[in-house]
């Protein structure tokens, strides 16, 4: 029986985990702590550190099925989905990996004897390339694994040395490629391992990693030689299951099924549709696992190109006829295939199908515009003779409104248009530069090499701060000075300290970090700010305010208490509002990010409208209902799988450790957090919502206060709201009633004004028709008026203009020292004189420009001193 996708993934897994590596979970696709990567695209990107010997796991071998994505900077495979039979935006590798545990011959051999002895390869089947230069490989693959010479290949640097990205762990590599047969491919008779045909399939990359590239293209021996390798899932299926397209392997056909269901069309028919389906079923797994580890479609990083690769799949499915959004139906597919590998994609099925459905439909309106702005461009290019679509217009409709350039193609054919395909490309290009300039980086700060050393040699801290604010005795361990390793730091002196014990919280998960004092024998040390870089590793910044410290010293530490409960009262009440919003607005909410600090909390989360004013207000209540019931606060520390099995919220990016710790508040609150925390609800005080936005679409925040500083915020308000009630003349509660009588009388007197300047004005046409000259065998007036808006202006010139019957008139007035033009001509002379091009070439001489259609048209100017000079040039340009 052919083995399955699943299956495979398992086996793999399971074989490494007999030959003593440490099964390790999937990273997040947003890569952490790498500011150079958009997305986790390889199977080592989480053990980046572990290979540049700063970061201590625990274990010197691991194995991993790690979730990749393809669809930005260096490795960017999107435009070949759906073409090719191997591209994807979203894949899963297989990776085995040493750090400086075994190498070369290990590596080797089990890559053989699983490829042989477990998923029962044919061995005449496999091919073998090697780096030119690499002798001990060629040597392990001949004389080891019995692989005759002809069956290796000696490559260049270009496909046999590899390297992550611009910069990072890199070293020469051995791939292991199946042939595919001779009815795969170019078909020639001299086809071999070099053709960049199909035949000769990669489907194992071990690379030997062995040096650290800078930005210099410096090669740096590693402190150890590593293993790095991968292997993709679904061309291993693909060979396995003995088919020729991943897509027609188990990882692919449910969504395949589910795709030819709702549209109508059957895969394998016709070559188009089926290049609109396998974009779909693979844009379908890559959206929602990206929005699965906390991405929201933006117009910026990686949430643009999430955007990008949504919207090209419900542009493809609107290519097969499908005209309602099924994105996210697809993603219920995705999930209830991949729900047992990852069992965090049940829990988070409603966010991503709300997610995903609220984007087609935006889409779907972006798209109809879109068309319309095509159909424009397309009858602008007919009228002026020409046969091309220009560049820009094609490049507009691909990045703003998701047209791929065949589509386009097709569109305009029936006009017998063709594309402007260089202008396009040159227009491509220049984003691509663009591109190249915005992108400063993840996000993610890297972490400073002097910690990742420190850390990985064993300096490690305890946090002992959930217990108590203040430690009489722990010794100092480093001392950085300027970013580099110290002894000693002096009195005056910026430094960093680390300590094997701190009670103060080093700055995470949105939480800011203490502040207070360290004081030791003849020194004292002020903390001004903490951090924590990396795991069990917490950073006291701040000066030396006396004396010197040095590493060894003994010291007291104590944490600014006030601040630190002000600190724990507004995380709790993040927490708070969290169940709140959840009870209000649905189960859907995520957060999407936080910051703690002692005078505020943000709390940011998925949503897809604005909150009303009632909603608001529900969630305020609820929150402090359970601040009123003083609910005790609990924590418990255990497993990972344990917590979530509890129910426990977890935040969607955020990278846990194998225990972590559960904060309970009531039934209504369960999270995991590391944070600090009041003992009891009660000690809040009070929470008070001050403010509601969007920060991004499906992404709303809130920003609230608590305790003293929400007490102070009332206080604020009462007192305005007395100051304004004082105005009135009225009671507190009495100034909404009494504004409202008020502008409903300003209303009333407004309206009054307006209806008095309408007599004023049908007297005064009465008297200006006397002025009313013919010029040329036309009626012309131009006439300065006593009106000082633009709308009372335009009603005027209507009345003025009923009266004339047949002819142009030209009106002028002063406004607060600016002049006003109106100029307006009568039907039956609209193609004779053109009011727009009137006041375009009077307007500079009242120091303004304006213009408008032929009937109609105004401007404004700053020299209403020359308003009587227009009067006089109007009967010049009229006369010619």
């Amino acid at each position: 029986m052919t083995m399955t996708g699943d299956a495979i993934r398992e086996s793999f897994l399971n074989f490494f985990e007999s030959k003593g590596h440490t099964r390790v979970a999937s990273s997040s696709l947003i890569p952490k702590d790498d500011p150079t990567l958009l997305f986790t695209n390889a199977g080592m990107v989480q053990f980046k550190n572990a290979f540049l010997g700063l970061e201590n796991r625990g274990y010197t071998k691991a194995a991993t099925c790690q979730k990749c994505a393809r669809a930005g900077g260096k490795h960017n495979d999107l435009e070949n989905v759906g073409v090719t039979a191997r591209h994807h935006t979203f894949f899963e590798m297989l990776g085995n990996f040493s750090f400086g545990d075994y190498f070369k011959e290990e590596a080797i051999a089990w890559a053989w004897e699983y490829l042989i002895d477990v998923v029962k390869l044919p061995k005449d089947k496999l091919w073998i390339t090697i780096f030119e230069n690499d002798d001990e490989a060629f040597k392990i693959w001949h004389e080891k694994m019995k692989v005759p010479a002809e069956r290796i290949v000696r490559m260049g640097e270009k496909s046999n040395f590899w390297m992550m990205g611009e910069t990072g762990p890199c070293g020469p590599c051995s791939e292991i490629l199946y042939d595919q047969g001779k009815d795969t491919g170019c078909g020639r008779p001299e086809c071999d391992v070099h053709c960049d045909c199909d035949r000769h399939l990669e489907i194992w990359n071990n690379v030997f990693t062995q040096f650290d590239r800078d930005e210099t293209g410096k090669l740096t021996p590693l402190a150890k030689p590593s293993i790095d390798t991968g292997m993709g899932l679904e061309r291993l299926t693909a060979v396995i299951q003995g088919v020729k397209s991943n897509y027609d392997t188990d990882l692919f056909t449910p969504i395949i099924r589910f795709v030819e269901k709702i549209s109508g069309k059957t895969y394998g028919k016709n070559a188009e549709n089926d290049i609109s389906i396998r974009v779909i079923a693979d844009h379908s797994r890559a959206v929602t696992f990206l929005i699965g580890d906390g991405i929201m479609p933006a117009n910026d990083g990686r949430g643009y190109v999430l955007r990008r690769i949504l919207r090209r799949a419900a542009r493809h499915g609107k290519m097969l006829g499908i005209d309602k959004p099924f994105l996210n139906e697809a993603a219920k597919v995705v999930i209830d295939m991949m729900k047992y590998t990852y069992p965090d994609l049940a829990d988070k099925a409603p966010y991503i199908t709300k997610v995903i459905l609220n984007e087609e439909q935006r889409f779907m309106e972006t798209l109809d515009q879109g068309l319309r702005i095509l159909h424009d461009e397309t009858e602008a290019v007919k009228k002026s003779g020409k046969t091309v679509l220009p560049g820009s217009v094609i490049f507009k409709l691909y990045d703003t409104f998701g047209f791929p350039t065949d589509l386009t193609a097709d569109i305009v054919k029936k006009d017998g248009l063709t594309l402007d395909t260089d202008g396009f490309e040159a227009e491509m290009e220049r984003q691509r530069e663009r591109a190249r300039g915005a992108w400063k980086g993840s996000g993610e700060e890297a972490v400073a090499a002097c910690y990742l050393k420190a850390s990985s040699s064993g300096v490690v801290s305890a946090f002992c701060g959930y217990e108590a604010v203040q430690k009489d005795e722990a010794s100092i361990t480093a001392i950085f000075v300027d970013g580099n390793p110290a002894q000693t730091a002096r009195e005056g002196q910026k430094a960093e300290i680390v300590l094997d014990t701190t009670p103060f919280y080093g700055e995470s998960g949105g939480q800011t970090g203490d502040t207070g004092y360290l004081e030791g024998e003849g020194f004292s040390f002020v903390v001004k700010d903490t951090k924590k870089p990396v795991e069990n590793f917490i950073v006291h910044k701040g000066m030396v305010q006396k004396g010197e410290i040095a590493v060894g010293a003994k010291t007291r530490l104590v944490v600014d208490l006030e601040r630190r409960k002000a600190i724990a009262a507004n995380h709790s009440g993040t927490h708070l509002l969290q169940a709140a919003l959840k009870a209000v607005l649905g189960d859907h909410i995520k957060q999407s990010g936080s910051l703690v600090t002692p005078e505020r909390l943000r709390f940011d989360f998925s949503h897809f409208s604005k909150i009303s004013d009632e909603e608001l207000l529900r969630v305020e209540t609820i929150a402090n209902d359970m601040i009123r019931k003083n609910l005790p606060v609990q924590t418990e520390v255990c497993s990972l799988e344990d917590a979530l099995k509890t129910g426990a919220t977890a935040v969607f990016d955020e990278k846990y450790g194998a225990t972590v710790r559960i904060v309970k508040m009531g039934e209504m609150s369960m999270e995991l957090c590391g944070g600090t925390h009041v003992e009891r609800t009660g000690d809040i005080g009070l929470l008070k919502i001050v403010h509601e936005s969007a920060i991004a679409a499906g992404v709303r925040r809130l920003e609230a206060v608590t305790g003293r500083e929400a007490l102070a915020h009332i206080q604020k308000a009462e007192e305005e709201l007395k100051r304004t009630a004082g105005l009135f003349k009225a009671g507190h509660l009495e100034v909404y009633d009494r504004a409202e009588k008020l502008l409903k009388s300003v209303r009333d007197l407004e309206k009054e004004i307006e209806a008095l300047k309408g007599k004023l004005a049908a007297k005064d046409s009465g008297d200006l028709m006397g002025q009313v000259r013919e010029i040329a065998g036309v009626k012309v007036l131009a006439a300065e008026v006593a009106i000082s808006d633009a709308k009372t202006l335009r009603d005027f010139g209507d009345k003025l203009r009923d009266k004339l019957g047949s002819g142009v008139m030209l009106l002028g007035g002063k406004a607060d020292d600016k002049a006003m033009l109106l100029c307006m001509v009568t039907k039956d002379l609209a193609n004779k004189f053109h009011a727009g091009n009137i006041i375009k070439e009077l307007a500079p001489i009242v120091g303004g420009k304006g213009g408008g259609r032929p009937d109609m048209a105004q401007a404004g100017g700053t020299e209403p001193e020359n308003l009587s000079k227009i009067f006089k040039e109007i009967e010049k340009l009229l006369a010619k």
